[in-house]
């Protein structure tokens, strides 16, 4: 049973409830109707990603003249993938795909975790679906070298961080030698938390390692925010450190401030002024697979209730968008990918500055992108099957 919900004030604020909050609350009350069937156009749309000739899921589906077809096949997607299927499974729901023949092919062989990123995803994903694969993979993988051994892991990139502190906080919990992997924990969350600005936002990687993290390793896009949200989560529970969860508060309610007047969880942001660097594209998943899963995860450990930029985010695929499209495609069982800016009208943003808060947003060289890919509909399944059962 899906609960209404009420408007709670961000924590720490003193405002009153105005009506534009209350309406806010209705709209969320009303979109919760929809979430079943989110999560309906995630299991019918996922089984043709899956890539015959592999076994595992492909890069991405196009809209094509004759209906959408398949691009290339993903290792790190099917991971990703796999965990939402597992989540739909442990809630009494069948996968419409077989997760355990998807999973001994995808670790049939893993040289293409070739960063921390994707062994920390791999970690994650065997912790949770598979946890007694997860001590060989540990061997396989060579988990204790991965920070010094990995170019992401020396330049402390933000979503590969997050994704192994995510790792290894599951494997925690079951590794023959946990004391071995919480120390690792502890030296992967201080790498991440040096990328955390004074304002919450992470960058995107840190700024004195590299040339790129020079020129831009402040800005972070929503994907190194909601990973390292996620990944201090589950931290705090497996070692018992609050002080990682006051920094995912921090960062949670960074961007839930920042969200668009459309419920638009937005693409970059300034981790050393504050503020948002980049608006577009607003992608589909952020609003509703990544922003949910990881803002459900920290409400249940903080208490904090996010519902409200929960729900007007999704409310953002179903229509009530820039555009005024539905994002889902019941015909082709998918949601498009995101409303993007034409590359001219996004560059004379960058080159200009960011829009101030409370201009007007319209569909000024706006389009949606006709692609889907499996990771979005894993995650999707991941964040959203918790508030069904």
């Amino acid at each position: 049973m899906i609960r209404p919900i009420d408007f709670k004030p961000m924590p720490g604020s003193t405002s009153k409830v105005n009506s534009s909050q209350l309406q806010d609350v209705k709209a969320a009350n009303d979109v919760q109707m929809i979430v079943p069937h989110f999560v309906e156009r995630a299991v019918k749309g996922l089984p043709q990603m899956l890539n015959p000739g592999t076994g595992i899921f492909c890069y991405k589906l196009k809209r094509a003249t004759a209906g959408v077809v398949q691009e290339g096949v993903s290792p790190r997607y099917t991971a990703m993938t796999l965990l939402g299927l597992n989540r739909l499974e442990q809630s009494g729901r069948p996968s419409p795909v077989a997760v355990k023949p998807v999973l001994e092919r995808l670790l049939t062989n893993t040289d293409w975790a070739d960063n921390i990123g994707d062994v920390g995803v791999l970690l994650w994903l065997a912790a949770q679906v598979a946890p007694h694969l997860a001590g060989e993979l540990d061997s396989r993988l060579q988990i204790s070298t991965a920070l010094s051994r990995f170019t992401d892991a020396r330049q402390s990139v933000t979503m590969h961080l997050a994704w192994f502190l995510t790792g290894l906080s599951y494997y925690s919990h079951t590794s023959n030698n946990p004391q071995r992997i919480r120390e690792m924990a502890r030296e992967t969350y201080s790498l991440l938390i040096q990328n955390q600005g004074e304002y919450g936002y992470f960058g995107h990687m840190a700024t004195d390692r590299s040339l790129k993290g020079t020129v831009r390793g402040r800005i972070g896009s929503f994907a190194d925010q909601v990973y390292p949200i996620y990944a201090m989560t589950q931290y705090s529970q497996a070692l018992g450190d609050d002080s990682a969860l006051r920094r995912a508060s921090k960062c949670a309610h960074a961007i839930c401030e920042a969200q668009g007047p459309l419920g638009q969880w937005w693409w970059h942001y300034d981790s050393r002024s504050g503020r948002v660097f980049e608006e577009y594209p607003v992608f589909s998943v952020h609003q509703h697979g990544m922003a949910p899963m990881t803002l459900l995860a920290l409400s249940k450990v903080s208490g904090s209730n996010f519902d409200q930029w929960i729900y007007k985010g999704l409310d953002w695929i179903s229509g009530r968008n820039e555009l005024c499209v539905n994002m889902q495609d019941e015909s082709a069982s998918l949601i498009w990918r995101c409303v993007r800016q034409s590359a001219l009208k996004r560059y004379s943003n960058a080159l200009f500055g960011a829009r101030r808060k409370g201009q007007p947003h319209g569909p000024d060289g706006l389009a949606v992108l006709f692609e889907c890919r499996p990771y979005e509909l894993g995650w999707l399944l991941y964040g959203l099957v918790g508030l069904l059962y």
